[in-house]
């Protein structure tokens, strides 16, 4: 096995695995990967659904997917489709899954049936580094924020779009997380919050949030955070939606593209506490 990472501060390429038969040193190595980059990639996979699931299950418990199309005959499994047709694709801005749900999901796992000849990529931004490069007076005022995320205006009713998504009359999701978490695996500071289900700053105005929102929004997904992944058939990347955002790229027109992708169950995470500064010294 070889680890490559993919850039200075998210995501690794894992090199000489079959998933379908891997050790428990394999998993082992696999799941520190996944600790350490965030994101983690495969190439050349040969996987039936069966397969991607006993792959999950090592893992952890599979979130079944409320909105989007199921696989037929694997439940646990959604489809993220767009066809050559359609203009639209799903995740065609920066999000994180799941984070309108009170226990957030640790993870996704897409892997790659049918891509377009060219597009289609992926990028990933790492949010250890947007929290590392704020100032420590920015630092110091997310601690002390939490913020209000909710799944109703992208999968409910009032959505502009929802006839993409299923069972609309189920999106009734509203949590309240950390602007600031402390990441249950790493024990690392992250930003999180994203512009698809973050609506305010817990106990602000809608207005008095936006200022502050639209600039994180733009400091999560600075250029210098983001690696960017090109599929094949038979790729699969692996995201933990804690520390990461990611963006589908939509520039395939004419042209299908069809994913599978697995929702882990995560656990619930909580504010992250840093040492209190020393008050400055006057000069």
């Amino acid at each position: 096995m070889e680890i490559v990472r993919s850039s200075p501060h998210v995501g690794a390429e894992i090199l000489g695995v079959d998933l379908r038969a891997l050790t428990d040193g394999e998993f082992e190595s696999i799941r520190e990967a996944f600790i350490d980059h965030s994101v983690i990639f495969f190439r050349d996979q040969d996987l039936t659904p069966d397969d991607h699931i006993a792959f999950a299950h090592r893992w952890g418990d599979i979130n079944i997917n409320r909105f989007f199309t199921p696989v037929d005959t694997h439940p646990q499994i959604a489809e993220v489709r767009k066809e050559p047709d359609q203009a639209v694709n799903i995740g065609g801005e920066w999000h994180t899954d799941h984070s309108y749900d009170q226990i957030p999901a640790l993870g996704s796992i897409l892997y790659a049936r049918e891509v377009p000849p060219v597009g289609g990529d992926t990028l990933f931004a790492g949010q250890y580094a947007a929290f590392d490069a704020l100032s420590d007076g920015m630092k110091d005022t997310l601690l002390n924020l939490w913020a209000d995320h909710s799944s109703r205006h992208v999968f409910g009713q009032i959505a502009a779009d929802n006839d993409r998504f299923h069972n609309a009359d189920a999106a009734t999701q509203d949590s309240v997380h950390p602007v600031v978490i402390e990441h249950p695996l790493s024990g690392r500071p992250a930003l999180y919050v994203n512009p698809d289900f973050t609506v305010r700053i817990h106990g602000w105005t809608n207005d008095e949030s936006q200022s502050l929102l639209q600039w994180l929004y733009q400091h999560c997904t600075r250029p210098d955070f983001i690696t960017r992944f090109s599929w094949r058939a038979g790729s699969m990347a692996m995201w933990d939606n804690r520390a990461v955002q990611h963006f589908a790229v939509n520039d395939y027109a004419g042209h299908r593209r069809l994913m599978h992708r697995i929702t882990l169950e995560g656990t619930e995470v909580g504010p992250a506490r840093t040492q209190p500064r020393p008050l400055p010294v006057a000069a």
